[in-house]
């Protein structure tokens, strides 16, 4: 009877021991799809695990990021994923991972200093050596998706993980990566990504991460990003992210590529019912914008109150597209009622920034709506994008000082303003009679820029606007610096509209203000030598040299006294 007691126990436990292992597979295998952004499947995994093993904390933190994961998250699903933690901390109130998972959810919610106390408690829990820890909080805050998040805390986080005994996970190099992306540290964020591949030669997110470090930098990069993004796909074809990667970036100007990687991304993701919504994406972007209307609407009336908020967002750029303004403003308005305000981007505030300008009475909204825009894109040139689409709206309005201050604001976000875009924020404030602010603007661009004559002339034209008389001879110095480094260029040509703008003021400055006869005749030699068919410089030259300002006019000869008639004779 002793031997068989024994036997069954051993039985019992070689059982256990193979539950546990299929467990940990399960568990990889859930992860895995978290990698490959197939959340759906990666929560029916978890699911199953948290539903046969209540407290398995590992199953359980999964779980809740499965349902938080940034492309397929609503308010519902960080409402569940929040129960999920508390009810599952409640049973266990120590567990480091679930405290990191509630972290979490409170930087979602915005609540930053809870975040941070559940956190370094996680951390104090695990000694500070659990590297599954550490790297849920260093995901928590490094994911540039996640606005609330600390990068430098996750740097931090992340780092002490890759120190901890026996590290070998490219999991956590990869989210350090993230985090110095969102650091602005793109040198780091490759070196991470790399330390990832080093410890796992096929890890494709690493490998595709690297690509858009190049691909936000803007124009001047395609090949580099490009050959990262084939070597991705070469490295693993089933890795969707690169090919949802690539429909984005070819919608806009090779809508057929556009379509062939839509095809890549939707094989190798889970069943979604947001496919509908891409292939009438794939219409807009054909310019086929009645056709994109009708197949959204087919797609709204099959999934009826749970249609993707998405698709009322396409029908406004429709009819945007459309010229159908009211249209166009009804929907956008539906699609941010719907929208979960993580899912808006700046290009869809910038849009409907435009639209709402076509209505009198919205430009105080339509502002907010650019300045969110401008706030939530990373990228340099998108945000000036934003901005000079709003003052372009109000140039063609020809109001001017409200366009100018949509021009400044471009000056704040360029690390490398150019002559051109001073020329539209000073010059527009110029043409809206605010010449103290094209003054500032000018004095910028004569800083920067200190052998360019323009800059010295537009300071004396806003100067003479505000001493418009001249008594005060405000313009004057400025004036006499275009002259200084005009008359010296090697080709004069090339500054002439300034110097002839220049000499004629001289000419009304000399002859009105100072009475000058012989100098105002002087820069009318000047102005002449450029321009010497110039009739109104010929006409300006010939009165001054007959008229000098300092002869008092000629008084009228004394008029003799009329001959009084003689009276007639009586007769």
């Amino acid at each position: 009877m002793k031997m068989k007691k024994i036997k069954v126990g051993m039985m019992l436990m070689t059982a256990l021991g193979f539950a546990n292992i299929l467990f940990a597979q399960s568990i990889d295998e859930g992860k895995k799809f978290m990698y490959y952004e197939r959340y759906k499947s990666a929560k029916d995994v978890f699911q199953k695990i948290v539903t046969a093993e209540p407290a398995n904390e590992e199953a359980i933190y999964w779980l809740g990021q499965s349902m938080i994961a940034p492309d397929d998250r609503t308010d519902k699903d960080v409402a569940d994923a929040k129960t999920l933690y508390q009810s599952k901390l409640s049973a266990n109130p120590n567990g480091p991972l679930l405290m990191a998972g509630i972290g979490h959810i409170e930087l979602i919610e915005g609540k930053k200093q809870d975040a941070r106390n559940h956190f370094e408690a996680a951390v104090s829990l695990s000694q500070g050596k659990n590297i599954a820890v550490l790297n849920a909080i260093g995901f928590a805050n490094g994911n540039p998706d996640q606005k609330n998040g600390d990068a430098a805390y996750a740097i931090d986080k992340l780092k002490q993980a890759t120190q901890v005994k026996k590290f070998n996970d490219p999991d956590v190099y990869a989210n350090l990566g993230d985090a110095y992306r969102k650091f602005a540290d793109g040198g780091n964020a490759q070196l991470s990504y790399e330390a990832a591949l080093g410890i796992k030669p096929d890890y494709a997110r690493a490998k595709f991460r690297i690509g858009r470090i190049y691909q936000t930098q803007g124009t001047g990069q395609e090949e580099i990003y490009m050959r990262y993004y084939n070597e991705t796909i070469a490295m693993d074809p089933k890795y969707a992210p690169v090919y949802n990667n690539l429909f984005n970036y070819y919608y806009n100007t090779n809508v057929t590529r556009a379509a062939e990687y839509l095809d890549k991304w939707l094989a190798n993701s889970d069943d979604d019912p947001k496919a509908c919504f891409y292939r009438a994406s794939v219409k807009y972007a054909q310019g086929l914008f009645n056709d994109a209307i009708k197949k959204a609407d087919e797609c709204i009336a099959a999934d009826g109150a749970n249609a993707y908020p998405n698709l009322f967002g396409l029908k406004a750029y429709s009819y945007t597209k459309l010229n159908d303004s009211a249209n166009a403003k009804l929907f956008f308005d539906e699609y941010f009622k719907r929208q979960a305000p993580d899912k808006i981007g700046g290009g869809d505030y910038s849009t409907f920034a435009s639209i709402l300008l076509k209505f009198p009475g919205n430009e105080q909204q339509a502002g907010l709506m650019v300045d969110k825009a401008v706030m939530l894109d990373s990228i340099e040139t998108n945000k000036v994008a934003y901005l000079k689409s709003m003052a372009q709206v109000y140039e063609s309005q020809k109001k001017f000082a409200e366009a100018a201050d949509w021009y400044s604001k471009i000056l704040t976000i360029k690390k490398n303003v150019g002559k051109t875009d001073l020329y539209y924020a000073g010059y527009n404030y110029f043409r809206g009679a605010k010449y103290d602010s094209s003054i500032q603007v000018f004095n910028q661009y004569v800083n920067k820029f200190p052998e360019d004559v323009f800059g010295y002339y537009m300071i004396g034209k806003a100067n003479a606007g505000i001493d418009s008389t001249g008594e005060l001879g405000l313009a004057v110095p400025s004036y006499q610096k275009v002259m200084e480094i005009g008359e010296k260029a090697p080709d004069v040509t090339k500054v002439k509209d300034q110097l002839l703008g220049t000499y004629k003021f001289f000419i009304e400055y000399y002859y009105n203000v100072k009475k000058d006869q012989a100098t105002a005749l002087q820069y009318a030699d000047k102005a002449l030598a450029l321009d010497p068919a110039d009739a109104q410089l010929i006409a300006n030259r010939d009165f001054i040299s007959k008229n000098n300002p300092n002869t008092p006019p000629k008084k009228p000869a004394t008029p003799k006294p009329p001959v009084k008639p003689k009276t007639p004779s009586k007769k």
